[in-house]
């Protein structure tokens, strides 16, 4: 037991005046534990501290297997965890509790016994609960001679006198208080369970009296109740709330905000992250209608604002895309038109290179215009001719979408050239693309074309629209080179580009 802060003889004065008393009193530990006892109430239990001292109060007394027996043992651990968590003194009026009685033959039984009983916090410097204080009356004579009174149902003086009114108000009183306990906390758990964020405020200074688990998540902390506001989260100081606040105080009409921003530092010295809140400030007054406090209770819908912002950014990419595609749609229709007078051979040439521009987007559409890959790209524009025509390698390498639609139009008319005129006009030609990615001095790529064992191959007399387009794409478009060789054993392109230059459509 600890210490108490007064003089040795005082002590045990006390202690002795303690053990005197003829009303029962033990003392438990916050945990139930037996940490002392007076004569009087050993007496009671029929006991020794010996088999006391040290024990939970609930392995000694459990008040036995009944139904009965359990909600009674639940009524009086109920009235200890009021104490604790209140610091509180909490009575109980009238409880049923059987206690151990040894019969003279040796035989334990289980001796039903009513009780009236107190239960006192005892503080410790820190002013913790450091005991609890059980101050015990057996009314078991009473109740009985009530019960039987009551059961006679006479109207004697003993019936008034012998508490037959006083024990049945008391009854009255506290099962009255037992439901409202229980409803207290059928509305706490409620509270603490709120899928929404809630807290209440008090006090001009907006002083932290409750908060639920809801809320201890948003701010990623527990430690507020006591605390203000500015000192519990001093990093909303400059953002408004604390204005807001103080504005309900003074003129008590509620303030209600719709996808807020917040910044709040949920780790002990972490960075700053932003959420969004809806929540509303209400205020609480009293039964005066004095403003004492705020109701706070909103719910964190950072979700939700990224997703309508992804989804804005998202139409603004698409229409910026769709212009960008007419215009390469367009491109493609006037240099087609200017190289094919039959309008056979143009239809077949233009759909042929919408296609290419096709695969690629579609490819773009599967990662959410993310990106692409190399070499999905190269297959797509190839699969025609067969895997065994066409040779990748290469190691991965995504694209930017602007990239990949320009490298598909590149790779579509280095295919369609290769079918009509170089490596794949043949049967035995083959074409093998190989590529590597430089990252000194800048990252870029480096890609060969090269077509072998095909039909003898010459420069042409004039660049037809599908060389200007690869020269143009990978030059203007691309920011890079490119190198166009046409030598007897085939045809050869080197190109190279940058590959940390951004989206630029």
């Amino acid at each position: 037991m600890k210490e108490l802060a007064i003089s040795g003889d005082l002590a045990v004065d006390l202690a002795t005046a303690f053990d005197a008393s003829p009303n029962p009193y033990m003392l438990l530990t916050p945990e139930l534990h037996f940490a002392g006892m007076n004569a009087a109430y050993l007496d009671v239990v029929g006991s020794t501290r010996a088999d006391l001292i040290g024990r939970n109060l609930f392995e000694v007394f459990d008040g036995g297997a009944t139904d009965e027996g359990r909600e009674n043992s639940r009524q009086l651990r109920a009235s200890f965890e009021r104490v604790l968590e209140t610091g509180e003194p909490d009575h109980l009026a009238v409880i049923r509790y059987a206690i151990p009685r040894t019969l003279p033959s040796g035989e334990t039984v289980l001796e039903e016994r009513y009780w009236s009983a107190t239960h006192t916090p005892i503080r410790d410097s820190d002013g913790r609960t450091a005991y609890i204080l059980q101050h015990t009356n057996d009314i078991t004579e009473l109740e009985i001679l009530r019960r039987q009174a009551a059961g006679r149902q006479t109207e004697t003086a003993l019936t008034n006198m012998v508490s037959g009114d006083i024990l049945t108000r008391a009854e009255h009183v506290q099962e009255d208080n037992r439901r409202l306990q229980t409803e207290r906390n059928r509305l706490f758990d409620i509270f603490m369970q709120a899928p929404g964020f809630i807290t209440v405020l008090s006090g001009p200074n907006h002083v932290f009296q409750m908060h639920n688990a809801a809320y201890a998540r948003l701010v990623g902390r527990d430690d507020l109740v006591g605390k203000s506001v500015v000192e519990a989260l001093p990093e909303v100081r400059e953002q408004g709330f604390i204005n807001l606040l103080d504005q309900v105080w003074i003129t008590g009409e509620a303030i209600e905000g719709r996808g807020s921003p917040l910044q709040i530092r949920r780790h002990n010295g972490g960075p700053l992250e932003t959420v969004y809140v809806d929540f509303v400030y209400q205020p609480i007054r009293d039964a005066a209608g004095r403003i004492v406090g705020i109701f706070v209770q909103g719910h964190e819908v950072t979700d939700i604002v990224l997703a309508v912002e992804r989804q804005r950014l998202m139409i603004d990419e698409l229409n910026h895309r769709v212009k960008n595609t007419l215009a390469t749609v367009q491109s493609i229709a006037m240099q087609t038109a200017r190289t094919h007078i039959d309008p056979a051979s143009f239809a077949e040439t233009f759909q042929a290179r919408l296609m290419a521009l096709s695969h690629t987007h579609d490819l773009l559409t599967r990662s959410h215009w993310e990106g692409a890959e190399l070499g999905a790209i190269l297959e797509h524009e190839t699969e025609a001719h067969g895997p065994q025509r066409v040779l990748l390698n290469g190691p991965p390498l995504a694209l930017t979408p602007a990239t990949a639609l320009s490298l598909g139009m590149i790779f579509h008319e280095l295919a369609t050239n290769a079918a009509k005129f170089g490596a794949l006009s043949s049967v035995d030609g083959r074409v093998l693309v190989d590529w590597t990615i430089i990252d000194r001095p800048v990252r870029r790529l480096n890609l060969t074309w090269r077509e072998v064992d095909g039909p003898p191959v010459e420069a042409p007399s004039r660049r037809g629209f599908g060389s200007r387009l690869i020269e143009r794409s990978v030059r203007h478009d691309l920011a890079g080179s490119i190198d166009l060789r046409y030598s007897i054993g085939g045809f050869e392109a080197t190109i190279s580009i940058p590959l940390d230059r951004g989206d630029p459509t």
